[in-house]
C-alpha cells in the first residue's frame, strides 16, 4: 500500500479507529435499547431523541469501518471484538429515564475524549482524512453531550 502513510502509523491509526468503531457500535446498541425501553413523563421526547441519536450512530459506524478498510486493515465486526476494544459500558439493566440520559452523556463524553486523544497522536500528521473524520465525530459527540446535559438541568 502506497498512500503516503507508513505502515507503523497506519497501524496506530487503525487501532484507534477500531476503538472508536467499538465505542460507537456499543453506544448505538445502548441508545437503541434506551429508545425501546424508556418510560415516564418524558417518554415521547426521549423516545424521539434516542431514535435520532442511534440513527446517526448507525451511519457513523459504517463511515468509521470503511476508513479502517481504506487504510488496509480489517474492521472489527463482532460483539466479542467490540467488547475488548470499547470504553463504553454495556447496558444490562433497566435504568430510569434520568439514568439513561446520564449514561448516554457519559458515553458521548468518553468518545469525544478518546477522539481528542487520538487526534493528538503524531501518526495522524500524514493522515488528514482520518483526522477530519475524528474531528467530525468529536463535534457530534460534544454537541450530543451538551444536549443531554441540558436535559439534566
Amino acid at each position: 500500500m502506497n498512500i503516503g502513510i507508513n505502515e507503523q502509523d497506519r497501524s496506530v491509526i487503525t487501532q484507534g479507529l477500531s476503538e472508536l468503531l467499538a465505542d460507537s457500535y456499543t453506544l448505538y446498541l445502548k441508545t437503541h435499547n434506551y429508545h425501546w425501553n424508556v418510560t415516564g413523563p418524558q417518554f415521547t421526547t426521549l423516545h424521539q431523541l434516542f431514535e435520532g441519536q442511534y440513527t446517526e450512530l448507525a451511519s457513523a459506524v459504517d463511515i468509521i469501518a470503511e476508513r479502517i478498510r481504506s487504510l488496509g486493515a480489517f474492521a472489527p465486526g463482532s460483539y466479542s471484538a467490540f467488547s475488548q476494544l470499547t470504553a463504553i459500558k454495556e447496558e444490562t439493566g433497566h435504568p430510569s429515564a434520568k439514568e439513561m440520559i446520564e449514561n448516554l452523556l457519559n458515553a458521548h463524553e468518553t468518545i469525544a475524549a478518546r477522539c481528542r486523544t487520538l487526534l493528538e497522536n503524531t501518526a495522524l500528521d500524514t493522515d488528514h482524512v482520518s483526522g477530519d473524520l475524528l474531528t467530525q465525530r468529536m463535534e457530534v459527540h460534544e454537541k450530543t453531550a451538551w444536549m443531554l446535559r441540558s436535559l439534566l438541568d
